[in-house]
């Protein structure tokens, strides 16, 4: 089975591979031959999408120029994969069901130093580079930032030479599409792939059998038992391969992703009998593994679905690792030696039971020996603390499904409480507690323990997650391992959120500060310095209005709302739900509204409040909170009394290039969860290095991004982690700090009177009952201190100079959350690789 990245397909096998502009130090505009890169256009356009120059669509050029592009990037990627390249003594695994890349076009562009010679090539055949940039599909490959953080730890693997495959999902069409219908989040399909995927490479030599369902047997191999496992039933894993180039091209990895594909395409005997729609069943059914990401798991058959993907691209993995390594090291027992997997989050654990289920059915390692392997092979990166999120699977269907690895989790099980029993004995509670199976609520599999304990390190994603996970949701286990946790503040592609999205900014920072910064962000220190400085704070100011434009006509063509760019433009982007407490920003909202009605002559702020984000399918809760958002717009905007001193807009459809326009149009960063429950964020490291101010509790990276930005530079209010624990422990009453607080009775009052639903009254009196009767969030005991610090935002803004400093200080400041820095945390102290650069 040949790996090579530059294996030729029919697709490929027309367009000669082209030596990139790049030298071995890295890409340069300064050293690109424009008119060569233009024929090279021109041919893409001819011989690959077959179109002359007269008759050639925007999406036609954009094709021709990906194809371009692709091939600089293969010259490297050839040279990775071929000679001594191709052995590194060891290579990262990166397993993750998301990877939001986002639009790759500009992302290559930039990596390789590409932009303005590709401009100068393309203008010269009368087609503008940001026209063609808009036919690009986004990858609807993920969901949130999950998704976004391992499509920046593949970039930063290849910027700072680490050897990395990212393996995943290549899923037909993902994360659903997101339209409103009055104001209702509507989900459509996301069609990313139906033309095709200029950047991708088809592997169908690459393919591995995954196996469901069946039985166990136990055969007598050598006087010892042996387990084989006999599935009912086989699906096709065949691989696609995306290069992921890094910046200035000097490394190119692999991102891998899955199809699955039945067996046999159609049933002739169903076919020739008349029952054409039966005999394509079983290939839908078998390839709806790949069809969608995040099938609603309300029902039963949801459920196994979201199981079976799980399975299919954690088994097809690491076949494809293990044969990898097999080749190239002829050993299994040195696959820690060489070997470095990474579970990001839960999703991928059935890998433990799949890597034992390899060596020990498979390969004959011994099951104590086997078990250290994969256990010095794994490690797991946990995103959540919430109970409900660290994915568990009913015991009935894992036995059904996967039986095999249903025995080896007992088995593991067994011995993980027999060790336990022995270092702390006669505590059931202890055993209780770290058990793989949940015996509380019908019999579960808990993946979260499954993926800790198969793992030899366990991270966090910033400084307070990683601490209360060893006080809540692992503590009992991190007694047991008291070495085993360990924090990794996750990081962002700073040069994608700079030099991409925000190219104006970035001009203004590397005259001030040197273009090294694109190479070194911690150079942007260097801009702490001259914060107040006038001619920069004009410029900076300058720069941020003319983004605030460009996000103006965007909310106008997709809303129909005209907002004033020098308003203050404040910014709520992220998955909708509870905990992210959009709720608490809607509440302020009406607040302000119900204020400037009631004292029109005040000289009020003008205010834009901009909000966007998908709620799961089945989340219903989360959707209603959309439904508010929309309805609180609807009546704030047509309001004349308000004279346009507040506007309110609802984005549809949040991705990446949507986030790529909003994040540097923001002035003010809305990163208000309860505190202890955001694990991280990365949104809040995005939009501060673009120049937006936090407001935020004291959770996830803002406790970082505070510490590092500074006390006066950030708007920090509400209940601590401990007291929001303290609170709930002795109840909490939100019943009374309603009463206590009139301004927050007065807006609830106003939304179950209907005043934002006239159309149907009672539509938000269960939102109110669930706010006063159980306030799991604790929006209403933060809302005064919210609805306080936004006064201070008020008063900050009102002293420009003041603001743009503040501003300037926080793109300063935060060039240490780079995922280059990260990623470099982890290869030294959790897979033990040295990065090539």
């Amino acid at each position: 089975m040949n790996d090579s990245a530059a294996t030729t397909t029919p697709e490929t096998a027309k367009r000669p591979v082209r030596m990139a502009g790049a030298t071995e130090g890295g890409g340069a505009d300064a050293g690109v031959d424009v008119a060569k890169l233009r024929k090279e256009i021109l041919a893409e356009l001819t011989y690959s999408v077959g179109r002359s120059p007269e008759t050639a669509s925007k999406r036609d050029w954009f094709v021709a120029t990906a194809y371009a592009v692709r091939d600089r990037i293969v010259d490297r990627w050839v040279v990775e994969h071929t000679g001594e390249h191709a052995k590194p003594l060891k290579r990262v695994y990166y397993l993750s069901l998301e990877f939001l890349i986002g639009r790759l076009l500009f992302d290559a562009l930039n990596n390789l130093g590409l932009t303005e010679p590709t401009r100068e090539a393309l203008a010269g055949l009368g087609i503008d580079l940001n026209e063609i940039r808009q036919e690009e599909p986004d990858a609807a490959l993920g969901n949130g930032g999950l998704g976004r953080l391992a499509a920046c730890f593949m970039d930063s693997m290849a910027s700072i030479g680490v050897p990395a495959f990212g393996y995943g999902i290549r899923y037909d069409h993902g994360l659903f599409r997101q339209g409103m219908r009055d104001g209702w989040q509507q989900e459509y399909p996301e069609d990313w792939l139906s033309f095709g995927n200029p950047w991708e490479f088809a592997h169908p030599e690459i393919d591995y059998p995954i196996g469901f369902g069946g039985y166990v047997e136990q055969v007598n191999e050598g006087g010892q038992p042996k387990q084989i496992w006999r599935p009912g039933e086989k699906v096709e894993a065949v691989a696609f391969d995306i290069p992921v180039v890094g910046w200035r091209g000097r490394h190119v990895n692999t991102l891998r992703l899955w199809s699955a594909r039945a067996p046999d395409p159609i049933s002739l005997d169903a076919f020739n009998r008349g029952d054409y729609v039966g005999a394509l069943s079983d290939r839908v059914r078998v390839e709806s593994i790949s069809k969608v990401l995040y099938p609603s798991d309300e029902t039963p058959n949801g459920q196994e679905l979201r199981l079976r993907q799980e399975y299919f691209f954690a088994s097809a993995s690491l076949q494809d690792l293990v044969r990898r390594h097999m080749e190239e090291r002829g050993d299994l027992r040195t696959l820690p030696d060489h070997v470095a997997i990474q579970l990001n989050d839960t999703h991928p654990a059935i890998a433990v039971p799949e890597l034992m289920r390899i060596l020990v059915d498979l390969n004959g390692v011994p099951w104590a020996e086997a078990w250290a392997i994969t256990n010095a092979t794994f490690s797991y990166t946990n995103h959540t603390l919430l109970p409900e999120a660290l994915e568990s699977w009913p015991v009935p269907l894992m036995e059904r499904l996967l039986p095999r690895h249903m025995q080896i989790i007992y088995l593991i099980n067994a011995l993980e409480l027999e060790a336990a029993r022995a270092k702390k004995p006669a505590d059931d509670a202890l055993l209780s507690a770290i058990s793989l199976i949940d015996e509380g609520q019908g019999r579960r599999v808990r993946m979260g323990i499954l993926a800790f304990v198969g793992s030899h390190k366990v991270n966090g994603v910033s400084a307070l997650h990683t601490d209360l996970m060893k006080q809540t949701v692992f503590r009992e286990l991190h007694a047991l391992h008291p070495d085993r946790i360990v924090n990794k503040t996750n990081g962002i592609t700073f040069r994608r959120w700079l030099a991409q999205a925000n190219p104006r900014l970035t001009k203004i920072l590397i005259d001030a500060v040197g273009v090294e910064v694109l190479d070194d962000p911690t150079r942007l220190e260097m801009l702490a310095d001259m914060a107040g400085d006038s001619g920069l704070q004009e410029a900076l100011a300058a720069a941020k209005r003319e983004n605030k434009l460009a996000l103006a006509r965007v909310i106008a063509e997709r809303n129909d709302v005209f907002v004033d760019p020098d308003a203050l433009f404040d910014v709520q982007i992220k998955r909708i739900h509870e905990y992210k407490r959009q709720l608490l920003n809607i509440l302020e909202t009406i607040a302000i509204y119900n204020a400037m009605r009631a004292q029109p002559m005040r000289a009020w702020m003008p205010r834009v409040k901009i909000f966007a984000g998908k709620a799961a399918a089945s989340y219903h809760s989360a959707k209603l909170i959309i439904k508010l958002a929309n309805d609180v717009a609807r009546v704030v905007n047509s309001d004349p009394t308000v004279r346009g001193l507040l506007k309110v807009a609802f984005l549809p459809n949040y991705n990446v290039s949507l986030a790529e326009i909003i994040i540097p149009a923001a002035d003010l960063s809305e990163q208000i969860s309860t505190a202890g429950m955001e694990a991280s964020g990365t949104g809040n490291m995005k939009l501060a290095l673009n120049g937006a101010l936090t407001i935020g509790t004291l959770d996830g990276a803002n406790v970082e991004i505070k510490e590092h930005v500074g006390d006066d530079n950030i708007f920090i209010f509400g209940l601590t982690a401990a007291e929001v624990e303290a609170r709930k422990k002795r109840g909490y009453d939100a019943r009374a700090a309603v009463e206590a607080s009139s301004t927050l009775r007065e807006v609830l009052e106003s939304i179950r009177n209907g005043v934002f639903s006239p159309d149907d009254p009672s539509r938000y009196a269960g939102l109110v009952d669930g706010l006063l009767d159980h306030d799991t969030f604790l929006v209403t005991a933060d809302f005064d201190a919210y609805f306080a610090a936004q006064r201070s935002v008020y008063k900050m803004w009102r002293d420009r100079a003041a603001w743009m400093k503040a501003s300037a200080i926080n793109t300063a400041k935060v060039g240490w959350f780079s995922s280059d820095r990260t990623i470099g945390e982890y290869a030294k102290e959790i897979w033990d690789v040295k990065p090539a650069s």
